[in-house]
């Protein structure tokens, strides 16, 4: 843990993530999933799942079912198909964020027809306010420009500012950060948040993180980013 003057922040370090590797796949995970499970780190908040995924060329998941979860998929490199049994099919490249809400359930299947190419993304889990929701998708672009040296709002409870819409009390902001760059976030009392690097180096508040780096904050009213070394990727999640 680290202390700043604001509040602690609670570093979950790449390294010491869950890890499955099936040849076609390597996952890391931030919180217990699948085989990996460590009473410590079974989410935060209504956060449950960070996954960073890599699909091998050629490879992916087979038809799958959800069911009671709001599940965002952000790219970072390569680009992934989805298709479901309601009929939805898109394919998922950077800038674009999707959400799928499983509710009642839902089959679908994820896949990378590039044939030298993985594809590099992160596969997050959000527990929503209620079960039983309506199965759905939402998928939206958001270019590096919006992103560049900012909190870019992708995702909130009320859709707000070309947001998509998740069924939770959550905000999730995608920032992306040249070195030097600073994002300062302000959380409302009693809130807390989760900042998962998706790639480069930051500092928040003061602490250094790095790729797959995870920060969970508590007692604090502001975040303060700056872009390190290259740079970085950010996704800052504001959670009740």
């Amino acid at each position: 843990m680290h202390t700043t003057a604001s509040g602690p922040i609670v570093v979950r370090r790449a390294a010491d993530r869950g890890l499955a590797d099936f040849g076609w796949l390597d996952s890391r995970h931030s919180f217990s999933f699948g085989h990996y499970h460590d009473s410590r780190h079974m989410g935060f908040g209504a956060l449950r799942v960070i996954n960073e995924d890599r699909v091998a060329p050629g490879a992916g998941f087979d038809t799958h079912s959800h069911r009671d979860m709001e599940i965002i998929s952000y790219v970072l490199d390569g680009a992934l198909e989805h298709r479901d049994n309601l009929g939805t099919g898109s394919v998922i490249r950077p800038g674009d964020v999707q959400r799928m809400s499983a509710g009642t359930g839902i089959a679908h299947s994820e896949f990378n027809h590039a044939p030298d190419a993985p594809v590099h993304f992160l596969q997050i889990w959000i527990i929503p306010e209620r079960r039983g929701l309506e199965p759905g998708y939402e998928q939206k672009t958001f270019p590096a420009a919006e992103r560049r040296g900012t909190a870019r709002l992708v995702a909130s409870r009320d859709g707000r500012d070309g947001s998509l819409t998740v069924h939770a009390d959550a905000d999730l902001y995608a920032s992306l950060l040249a070195p030097g760059d600073t994002v300062a976030l302000d959380l409302r009392p009693g809130r807390r948040a989760w900042v998962q690097v998706a790639r480069g180096t930051v500092t928040l508040n003061g602490v250094d993180l790095g790729p797959g780096d995870g920060a969970a904050v508590t007692g604090t009213a502001r975040l303060d980013l700056t872009g390190t070394g290259d740079g970085g990727e950010v996704l800052i999640f504001d959670l009740a």
